[in-house]
């Protein structure tokens, strides 16, 4: 008999003479009542066992976390809280699981436990609902650009470029730790390497899309890329995913409607599919707050502040705009921020981005035209020769969100760009090609996708919304 999942169950319109159901004990009282759960749902189906009619040894090994088939009929719950249960009249143990060692107990157990067990964790409530949160969210990023008509390119994951000209990044070879061969200056022969040259795990396909956009028109790119920045915040993964979108002939401003269109288009959707799973969320978000300092804790209840993102524009100002509120307000003129902002072209820290959201405008923020030495080396430059065309979006709670610019079309001032940067024309000859055959402005954006999870499901910590979280010293699972 092919058994039907929880959630279709509980949300039967009528009782069914026999069912099946399939899935992990999370919890066995009285020798009794089984609360089973498929994954499919936040909530458990109700499973009742005739004790009397049942083996001994049956019953002792419906444990936490064991895997079961149920077969009975599905008929109306005298208890409160579920509409229907499963009368059990066959009962199956598919998979044991030692109660003594299961990590899983239905207990409350902290988020670093978790992290320790992060092959388990998905077994719990909160991480079942952060998941398919993620996969809705996933779903909804690819929609948008379909419907849209975007094409879809896989950028590749090794490559021998810098896009962010930052160098952190990990290093692919294949040659041998000891004894690896080196060239007449002593150093490693990348020529004896597999490619025949340097190459490293990417850290955006932006590049790449670009070339993708000035023959498609409109692109995206969706996947994993990869930072060796040794940075152990709540905010930081060395794997993580990008949502990247390159679109020919669109300007600075073509760009910041797109960004917040897209924005928009997948909370909203995520909103609505998952209702019960973020209404979950947000009362254990709630919960978390309450032992959180009140100067600490969020203005908004989670679904609020979702609706909020949805209800607001997003307000665009100027990063000389920026600077000027932030040199003159309470915090900075206190010193209470951590990074004293005392001039124009500082690069500003996420509790300068959060104020400006959280504290004075009160909305998402985009903010534009930053100093081009704090920016990348493909923004196109504003005519005043000191500012680019770039911009990041600020979230509440998160603060940048999304980092994009219309990028920089004329050949020559790309290439006098890219020397002054020390960056190696015939490293990136594939890139200027784009500006010496049939260049027009375009630009783009990038999201680090667990950005997004953690702001729609109200985490604070980024390590919880990847399913197994790379990050400096851990590599596990």
């Amino acid at each position: 008999m092919k058994h039907t999942k929880v959630k279709d169950l509980l949300q039967s319109r009528a009782t069914q003479n026999e069912v099946n159901a399939k899935g992990w004990v999370r919890t066995f009282r009285n020798n009794q009542f089984i609360a089973l759960n498929d994954g499919s749902t936040l909530n458990n189906i109700q499973c009742v066992v005739d004790f009397e009619n049942t083996p001994e040894e049956t019953l002792k090994r419906i444990t936490t976390g064991a895997a079961i088939s149920v077969t009975g009929a599905l008929v109306e719950s005298q208890g409160a809280g579920q509409k229907f249960e499963i009368q059990v009249s066959k009962l199956e143990i598919l998979g044991d699981s030692d109660a003594e060692k299961f990590p899983m107990q239905p207990k409350k157990h902290s988020l670093e436990f978790l992290r320790e067990n992060a092959h388990l964790r998905v077994r719990t409530n909160a991480f079942g609902a952060i998941m398919r949160v993620r996969s809705v969210l996933s779903f909804a990023v690819h929609q948008y650009f379909q419907e849209r008509g975007f094409v879809y390119v896989n950028t590749p994951i090794i490559t021998g470029s810098d896009a962010e000209g930052a160098g952190e990044m990990f290093k692919v070879t294949s040659l041998p730790f000891d004894g690896t061969p080196r060239n007449e200056e002593g150093k490693v022969n990348y020529k004896e390497d597999f490619f025949g040259k340097e190459t490293n795990l990417t850290v955006s396909g932006q590049l790449e899309a670009e070339t993708f956009a000035m023959a498609l028109g409109q692109v995206y790119t969706f996947g994993p890329t990869f930072r060796a920045e040794n940075s152990n915040t709540s905010r930081h993964l060395a794997e993580f995913w990008m949502i990247e979108p390159e679109v020919a002939f669109n300007d600075l401003n073509d760009n910041m409607d797109l960004a917040e269109d897209f924005i928009k288009y997948v909370v909203k959707y995520t909103v609505e599919k998952c209702s019960e799973d973020l209404k979950f969320l947000e009362g254990r978000l709630t919960e978390e707050e309450k032992v959180k300092p009140q100067a600490e804790r969020s203005e908004m209840a989670l679904l609020e502040k979702l609706n909020f993102v949805l209800e607001n524009n997003f307000k665009r100002v100027t990063y000389t705009e920026a600077i000027d509120i932030l040199r003159d307000s309470t915090p900075n003129k206190k010193k209470k921020f951590n990074y004293i902002i005392n001039e124009w072209g500082a690069d500003l820290q996420s509790e300068h981005e959060r104020f400006l959201v959280e504290k004075h405008f009160k909305c998402p923020v985009i903010l534009y035209d930053y100093p081009a030495n704090i920016k990348a080396f493909y923004m196109r430059l504003n005519e005043d020769g000191k500012t680019v065309r770039a911009m990041d979006i600020l979230f509440p709670g998160i603060g940048e969100i999304v980092g994009g610019s219309q990028r920089e079309e004329r050949h020559d001032v790309l290439v006098e760009k890219m020397k002054a940067l020390g960056i190696d024309e015939e490293e990136l000859w594939w890139y200027l090609d784009t500006r010496r055959f049939g260049t027009a402005v375009h630009s783009g954006f990038g999201l680090g996708f667990e950005r997004l999870v953690l702001f729609v499901t109200g985490m604070s910590n980024i390590r919880d919304v990847i399913p197994f979280p790379r990050t400096p010293m851990n590599a596990e699972f």
